[in-house]
């Protein structure tokens, strides 16, 4: 993975809360059974790793950030995570199912990403995902590349950590893996965030760091405030942040 975005376990569970929120209606599309091999990639601090292990299914969570398994082991002492990176991943396991949630966006290399699920799922198995789609956050991408540019001169696009395909790209990418697509729903969610006024901070602070890289904080900060001036008009309303999310689920069988 090429994201040097730097995770902030404690914000993240403190702020970011509604991450897994959301998550556990993709759980529901999953329905895990007792007994079932199930990975969730990208499980962050494994709230929802948690939310599967409640079916009675042997999950383990796996995610990139080192940070954010150390709390995810913390808070779930009794599941198994790992630290892996889903476009290299690869086990003598094969599971059930696999699972993500807010994650698959994080993955530019996204072929890569739908090997690795292909050699780890079983014949039969499925693959159970929700990551933003074509659009996503598009008014805050848009906020941050007039700051940079005006500010920096710099091109936000060469800095994009994001991949957000349509639904036709990635269920293509799938079928060209040996998957058949069952269900794909690309829809719009707009998405309050938390503590008002701050909102749109935390998101910043915890999101976007591929495009602050190399500034201080002192300047990530000043840079944080000129872009919720740009985006306020469009995205702060009734008193709070809510953000253009724009999302994927997507269910797939390998043959």
């Amino acid at each position: 993975m090429s994201s040097v975005n730097e995770w902030n376990p404690d914000l993240y569970d403190d702020k970011m809360g509604y991450v897994s929120s959301f998550g556990k209606g993709v759980v529901e599309l999953l329905q895990p059974t007792k007994g079932e091999k199930i990975l969730d990639i990208g499980c962050g601090t494994g709230d929802l790793t948690y939310e599967i292990s409640k079916s009675g299914a042997n999950v383990t969570g796996m995610d990139f950030s080192k940070d954010m398994i150390e709390q995810a082991k913390k808070k779930y002492p009794g599941i198994q995570f790992l630290i892996g990176d889903a476009e290299l991943f690869r086990t003598d396991t094969k599971y059930d199912a696999i699972f993500s949630n807010a994650a698959l966006h994080w993955m530019k290399n996204a072929e890569k990403v739908v090997e690795s699920i292909n050699v780890t799922l079983r014949s039969g198995g499925r693959f159970v995902a929700e990551f933003g789609g074509r659009g996503n956050v598009q008014t805050l991408i848009n906020g941050i590349s007039e700051v940079l540019w005006e500010d920096y001169e710099i091109h936000a696009e060469e800095r994009n950590p994001w991949y957000f395909p349509s639904i036709g790209e990635y269920s293509m990418l799938l079928e060209n893996h040996g998957f058949h697509v069952i269900y794909a729903h690309h829809f719009e969610r707009p998405t309050q965030l938390p503590d008002g006024e701050n909102g749109i901070i935390h998101f910043l602070e915890s999101f976007t760091g591929d495009f602050f890289q190399g500034f201080s904080p002192e300047e990530k900060h000043s840079m944080y405030a000129k872009v919720k001036h740009k985006i306020q008009p469009h995205l702060f309303k009734n008193g709070k942040w809510e953000v253009d999310y724009k999302r994927i689920r997507i269910v797939a069988i390998k043959d």
